[in-house]
């Protein structure tokens, strides 16, 4: 599933691409069409996302929340002598503007809101450490309360919105702490360094669309997990060797993810 920078750079793309224009929205599979003819020919006003939920947001109060789960996606296209190509495969919705369009297939929602609904989807969301007006104390109250591990807490959208599992593992790794420690044993300062951490580290994903996690001086010696990745310490690394003591990372399941982490970096 995407991680809350994806979702902050798809507003950022979607802004560039319409913000202030008039779009054409249609839905090709025909899921969201009755949706898609009210918005049609509208001015796109902006998008903002907060951790892994995105909204469309229309002249005239419409809103279009998306929450793209394990295989929603978009995909951008350009317009070749004023015309967009034909749709390829199952696409919910479509909108086309005068520089461009984009194409949003496998979501887990596409729907309009109103802003009351905007409100729900907030109220049950944790802090976003891509929004400058979050406040940590949100995520810390229920952390350091909680016998629930840490490494579940920070994938808990309830606690802290945008966390996925490459973060989580990362952060992790980069703090020392153990994902088995109970929220309520951390200290308020590991909580601060971790909050820190995602603060620092997210934007850098924003920018560039791919996570960057392994600090200067570690980042050698083998590959990424994937050709298209930067290197990671732990993440997806089970029995290779740690990137700095060289015991072989650890993987097990919680609360039905993968987990990994180094047991003498993280003991």
């Amino acid at each position: 599933m995407p991680e809350g920078h994806t979702l902050h750079r798809l507003a950022l793309a979607h802004d560039a691409l319409f913000a202030g224009e008039g779009v054409h929205v249609s839905s090709p599979q025909g899921r969201f069409a009755p949706e898609a003819a009210r918005l049609d020919g509208r001015v796109f006003e902006r998008a903002d996302s907060w951790g892994k939920h995105l909204w469309h947001r229309y002249a005239g109060g419409a809103i279009v929340h998306v929450h793209l789960g394990l295989y929603g996606s978009f995909a951008e296209f350009d317009l070749i002598d004023g015309a967009a190509p034909a749709p390829v495969g199952q696409v919910r919705m479509r909108i086309i503007g005068p520089n461009g369009g984009t194409d949003l297939r496998g979501p887990t929602a596409c729907q309009l809101v109103s802003e009351e609904q905007v409100d729900d989807v907030l109220a049950r969301l944790g802090p976003d450490p891509l929004r400058a007006e979050s406040d940590p104390d949100d995520a810390w109250r229920p952390i350091s309360r909680s016998r629930r591990p840490i490494g579940a807490l920070l994938m808990d959208q309830k606690v802290l919105a945008g966390v996925g599992n490459v973060y989580r593992a990362e952060v992790l790794y980069r703090a020392g702490i153990d994902p088995h420690r109970e929220g309520r044993s951390l200290s308020r300062d590991e909580f601060d360094g971790i909050w820190a951490d995602l603060v620092a580290l997210m934007p850098i994903g924003v920018e560039r669309g791919r996570m960057h996690v392994v600090r200067a001086e570690d980042d050698h010696g083998a590959p990424s997990y994937a050709p298209d990745r930067p290197r990671t310490y732990v993440y997806r690394r089970t029995g290779e060797p740690c990137r700095v003591c060289g015991t072989p990372v650890r993987t097990a399941t919680m609360e039905a993810r993968n987990l990994y982490w180094c047991p003498t970096c993280q003991s």
